[in-house]
């Protein structure tokens, strides 16, 4: 059975915001203290510890400390097994000739929170049962153990089974992301056609046999970047003052006003954060809802935001305001769970902003980015760049349904668009 994700957001009161830090800070030298000792027996015998061996170590540090003691005994393991996982990467790297990157030792305000491993053992959740709009608790509440139940917001789009839980703190502010598992995902699948390309004048536009249609860029970031280079600007300027009252570059002590400026600012960027994966989510989900047949091209983010100096600076920060890459995990996970047809074209071999989706010839000359406009050499045709590669992948997806390989080749034979029921007695719905 396939397991889902769902955060919720926390709501403690007083006395449990005080509980929650002590135990975060408590996970936080567990950590560090286990990675010390690994570091140490490796020194003194050449060999490390694995993580069997470091569960051992805890029951003894449970009886001398406490603190420990009171704490659940599988959210310390699972603390202990993220360290395990963290030098498992390291030897991976390693071994594979990369930057090794060795763990590290986390402060209290980089270490994100701590984790259960079993629905009932430390952590319970009671999703909301009829409780009216106003209440507080509309969600229901999170069993914790220690601290009680905390009123939570969010909802889970499928009913599952909680299986583990992951508490984390982001931004001032509590969170529990809690995995169910799932007997059966339900998402309806579109009858429609269509093909997108994505960009950054128009997030998306769409081709469809009937015609071109766009969504909206929300630019979300651009639209706060003002307010986050004046809250960064004020971090700076008090970092420097700290620095200067203490005479150190690190280690100074961190006064509650700059405590609250750097607060400020990681509230901001988690705003944009939010904002950002809510649009492609709702854009993502339009896009499954309304086609059962989707194409798009393969894009290689890491080569579009490559070099290209201050000049291409704003441009790189446009690409990932707009994460890509996210959407069209989304897109294709999303597209799997309804059942739909979803391909990617081979953009070195099809080329959508090159080739011309009426005569389906190259240019003679290559089109720059800043060409924005499509102006066939060949046929003649002009329209718009973003939608002309829309409609280039539009041909290469007919071509596909029409069993042919959709390679740049000029088809011989070409399947006129349609709805997708129209095809189903033809083509099955499945994700490639």
């Amino acid at each position: 059975m396939p397991n889902r994700k769902v955060t919720y957001r926390l709501y403690p009161n007083a006395e449990q915001e005080a509980r929650l830090q002590e135990t975060l800070g408590l996970h936080q030298r567990l950590y560090n203290t286990a990675l010390e000792e690994r570091i140490r027996v490796y020194k003194e015998t050449g060999k490390g510890l694995s993580f069997a061996d470091q569960c051992k170590v805890l029951t003894q540090w449970r009886k001398a400390v406490p603190a420990l003691a009171g704490l659940n005994a599988q959210s310390e393991q699972v603390t202990l097994k993220r360290l395990h996982l963290a030098f498992q990467h390291f030897f991976r790297r390693v071994k594979n000739g990369e930057t090794p990157g060795f763990p590290r030792f986390k402060n209290i305000h980089r270490y994100p929170g701590w984790g259960y491993k079993t629905h009932g053992d430390g952590w319970k959740l009671h999703p909301s049962q009829g409780a009216s709009p106003g209440e507080n608790s509309a969600h229901g509440k999170l069993y914790l153990q220690g601290l009680g139940q905390l009123p939570i917001r969010g909802k889970a789009r499928t009913a599952g089974t909680p299986v583990t839980c992951e508490i984390i703190h982001k931004a001032g502010r509590w969170y529990a992301s809690v995995t169910l598992e799932i007997e059966a995902i339900q998402r309806a699948c579109g009858t429609e056609m269509g093909a997108f390309d994505w960009g950054l004048k128009e997030f998306l536009t769409v081709a469809t046999p009937q015609g071109i249609e766009t969504v909206a860029n929300p630019r979300h970031l651009r639209n706060q970047l003002a307010a986050l280079k004046r809250l960064g600007q004020e971090v700076a300027r008090k970092i420097r003052m700290a620095q200067k009252l203490s005479g150190r570059q690190r280690g100074f002590s961190v006064s509650a006003n700059l405590r609250r400026a750097i607060q400020h600012l990681a509230r901001l960027h988690a705003k944009v954060a939010r904002q950002r994966k809510d649009f492609m989510h709702q854009a993502s989900a339009w896009l499954v809802k309304r086609f059962g047949v989707i194409g798009t091209e393969a894009l290689a983010v890491k080569n579009m935001v490559h070099n290209g100096g201050a000049h291409k600076k704003g441009l790189n920060r446009e690409i990932h305001a707009a994460a890509p890459a996210t959407f069209l995990k989304m897109t294709r996970t999303k597209a799997e769970e309804a059942g739909s047809w979803y391909e990617e074209a081979p953009t070195r071999e099809i080329k959508p902003t090159q080739r011309c989706h009426a005569c389906w010839k190259l240019p003679d000359e290559k089109k720059t980015l800043s060409d924005r406009e499509h102006q066939c050499p060949h046929c003649g045709v002009i329209c718009g760049r973003d939608e002309n590669a829309a409609l280039v992948l539009l041909r290469w997806l007919e071509m596909r349904l029409a069993g042919g390989s959709g390679s740049g080749r000029e088809p011989s034979e070409m399947r006129s668009g349609g709805s997708f029921a129209a095809m189903k007695h033809e083509t099955h719905a499945i994700v490639l």
